[in-house]
């Protein structure tokens, strides 16, 4: 493995001195996504999304896309930021993590899941070149070499799938051709961050080309561990540069083979190696009464546990895609295999215990380890698909889905020195997921240009976690009386439904009503507490949208608007039970509205705006439920804003009429970029982009700590573009003003998660083709 890393590395290097940013994905052609293109130079232009599983004009689909371009993808990561840079660059899209860089969580239109059980299922379904990535592990695969990402807002059920209720996040990678093309980026900043992203290729033969791919990325330990005391299971304290840093190593190999003009096989392999460090929390950050974090130093915490919150992982994946067309008919089949296996271990109680005593005593412990012994997930589409070119097209196909885990969860006694130590502390669980389904899709333009499009799909989901071993006392004697097998299975039909009609060569309208579901879930990391497992059934949504698309002023300006409203029938929630263990259940039913817009404006050939804003009001409805609010020890140590009632030493509140966690009731984001034409033909650049979030509740509950208001970033790069693009040197800045945002919370410790540092530094990009 170390050979193939200093493989890696040197390929990158090498590959900088020849390659550079892809340019947007904008044309007046229809080429297949994934390949880069130039950008019009005088209009803003088209852009091609597969949104509908077929090589398509945006401003053709009747769906909610926004879509972010290769280049300006890896803008927002220069300061080494993983996939979660695309929260507050698209409208609706919103992401956060509480379990470092492995576990990033997303949602759109506010639905998502909170929850940090690695066996968690998301309402957001990742697609990485038509493959789903479903482990929330398998999610947080590095995006590099990225040509498109298109985020589909809404159910997407017909064609992509169960677990995709909220919508879908969709990389399409630069692929081989058959001439030589290469890109490549490298920066370096703040902390030793070091970011590289390369992609190069070309013919091996005339039947047969490749791509090869990399990311490497570095940031050292910029953390203190403050603590001086004494540690329980050995944490090295105190010391400087404990924390915060991370290496990520990535490669991947595509090959494509073409025998012939009707027939092709592309073959994609890849590989991860991470280590790094778990989300740090920051223990009485927040004060009662208020949701202000400014006090609280980023640099430095006080962990008396945890041994620096190290976090490891290595993933491999390869697919297999071929498509045969039989003329106006292509046959598609699409094999997959990903696998996992790794570890993250933290300080949750984001302090130490020493330093927060009640009557003299140490107050408050917490410590735990999620570890993947082993996953292996297996899918296969077949697909058949009309050619798209006449006024009916259509496309049918199958899909199945296998996903099994082995997964131990590690509690705090396990990692003891003392003589509390227990070293039965932990449980093993065994999970398969298998799910398969056929789905179809109509598409006819019944009169000029009016066109009608009905999707639907049939899944049968099926879910089975056992306990392969209980958390046991220090003589190993099991105490645990809850079940040790649940199985959960739902056969749930999706469908959509949609409108499109071209007012106009620039201007469409649309409207779309659509039914997804996510699958029943199983939440067993409730057995290391000695608790029985807690499950949630199916959630179904019924969403419905219309807006419009359009390019005016002569192709200058690009304005896209929807406006929606969604009801999810026995949604899935996840809050404490009166042990104060996570728990899964559904309340009766949630509902929202809002609307999102993206816009590109250029008014000059060297001047282009971008702007995207998103709007959205959710409540919970169900009079019934009640979450666990924060406490430690039977004390109440926040603001709980809701009515409340105690059951034993706890106390619960009701959540009827509250917004959905993490879904910000508005976003905007906007760019700019200008670029000034020298006298070598080369152009001197400055750009700059700016996000920003409205009021957003991390719980189920109201309070008046656990919410953020206002939270924004900003970034700059000052530059110069040698003639031809050949190669781009510029000055970056990433969150310039060094923000710190609240982006999660551990109530019952009033520990605060903030967002990433400010990053300056210097990038140096290039490209050939």
């Amino acid at each position: 493995m170390t050979t193939i890393r200093h493989l890696l590395a040197g390929a990158c290097l090498a590959a900088l001195s020849i390659t550079a940013p892809a340019a947007a994905q904008e044309t007046p052609a229809e080429p297949a996504p994934g390949q880069d293109t130039e950008q019009p130079a005088d209009g803003v232009g088209d852009i091609i999304v597969t949104a509908e599983r077929r090589s398509e004009n945006l401003q053709r689909v009747p769906v909610s896309v926004g879509v972010v371009a290769g280049d300006q993808l890896r803008t927002f990561q220069q300061g080494g930021e993983d996939i979660l840079a695309l929260g507050g660059r698209v409208p609706g899209l919103y992401t956060e993590t509480t379990t470092g860089r492995i576990f990033p969580r997303f949602y759109i239109r506010g639905l998502g899941n909170i929850d940090f059980y690695l066996g968690a299922s998301q309402p957001v379904s990742i697609i990485q070149d038509d493959v789903v990535l479903e482990h929330v592990v398998l999610k947080s695969n590095p995006v590099y070499d990225v040509a498109q990402v298109e985020v589909l807002r809404g159910p997407q059920g017909s064609l992509f799938g169960r677990n995709t209720t909220a919508g879908i996040i969709k990389f399409d990678t630069n692929k081989p051709t058959f001439d030589w093309q290469g890109r490549g980026q490298m920066s370096v900043g703040s902390y030793n961050t070091v970011s590289g992203d390369f992609g190069v290729g070309g013919p091996i033969s005339d039947k047969v080309a490749f791509r090869l791919s990399g990311l490497i990325q570095h940031r050292q330990n910029w953390v203190d561990n403050t603590f001086s005391g004494t540690s329980a299971d050995l944490t090295a304290t105190p010391r400087k540069n404990a924390m915060g840093g991370f290496d990520e190593r990535d490669v991947r190999l595509q090959v494509l083979l073409q025998p012939t003009d009707a027939f092709s096989v592309d073959v994609s392999g890849h590989a991860r190696w991470y280590d790094g460090t778990s989300t740090l929390f920051h223990r009485a950050a927040l004060k009662k009464g208020s949701n202000s974090v400014a006090a609280e130093p980023r640099d430095r915490v006080a962990y008396d546990e945890g041994n620096d919150n190290p976090q490891s992982y290595d993933t491999y994946g390869w697919s297999v895609r071929g498509a045969y067309d039989f003329g106006g008919v292509t046959l598609t089949s699409i094999s997959a295999y990903e696998t996992t296996e790794g570890w993250s271990r933290g300080d949750t109680d984001g302090g130490a215990a020493a330093l927060f005593p009640v009557n003299g005593v140490a107050n408050g412990f917490g410590q735990s380890q999620g570890n993947i012994r082993d996953l292996d997930q297996v899918t296969q589409e077949v697909r058949l698909a009309s050619d798209g070119t006449s006024r009916f097209k259509w496309q049918v196909g199958g899909f199945y889905f296998n996903e099994n885990n082995t997964t131990d969860f590690y509690q705090r006694a396990f990692f003891l020195r003392t003589a509390a130590r227990n070293p039965n502390n932990w449980v093993r669980l065994h999970n398969v997921n298998i799910s398969y389904a056929l789905f179809g899709q109509l598409s006819y333009e019944i009169a000029p240009r009016l066109t009608i499009t009905v999707g639907a799909r049939e899944t049968q989901d099926t879910k089975k976690t056992r306990l392969l071993k209980t958390a046991n006392t220090v003589a190993n004697v099991a105490t645990y009386t809850g079940r040790r097998y649940v199985r959960l299975a739902d056969r749930e039909p999706s469908f959509d439904v949609s409108a499109l009609y071209a007012a106009s060569d620039d201007v469409s309208l649309y409207a779309r009503v659509a039914r997804g579901f996510r699958g029943p879930t199983i939440q067993g990391r409730s057995a290391v507490f000695n608790s029985d497992f807690t499950t949630a059934n199916s959630e179904t949504i019924m969403s419905y949208e219309g807006g419009f698309k359009s390019k005016l002023f002569g192709d200058t300006l690009r304005l896209n608007a929807t406006g929606f409203f969604y009801r999810v029938n026995d949604i899935q929630l996840n809050g404490n039970d009166s042990n104060g263990n996570g728990v899964l259940f559904n309340a009766d039913h949630a509902e929202a509205y809002g609307m999102e817009a993206d816009a590109e404006w250029r008014p000059l050939p060297r001047l282009t705006f971008t702007a995207g804003l998103s709007l959205l009001h959710s409540e919970i409805k169900d009079k019934r439920v009640y979450a666990q609010v924060c406490a430690l020890n039977g004390v109440v140590v926040c603001t709980v804003e809701n009515p409340t009632i105690r059951i034993g030493t706890n106390t619960f509140a009701q959540i009827d009429g509250e917004p959905l966690p993490n879904a910000p009731q508005y976003q905007a984001n906007a760019t700019a970029r200008y670029e000034a034409p020298l006298s070598n033909g080369g152009h001197a650049f400055i750009a700059t982009d700016w996000n920003i979030q409205g009021y957003t509740q991390f719980v189920l509950y109201r309070t008046k700590e656990f919410t953020s208001n206002g939270n924004f970033e900003g970034g700059l790069s000052i530059g110069y573009r040698a003639p031809g693009d050949a190669w781009e040197l510029s000055a970056f800045a990433r969150n310039i003003t060094n923000e710190k945002n609240l982006k999660g919370v551990i109530e019952n410790y009033m520990a605060a998660v903030f967002n990433e540092p400010r990053i300056i530094g210097v990038s140096l990009s290039g490209k050939f083709r």
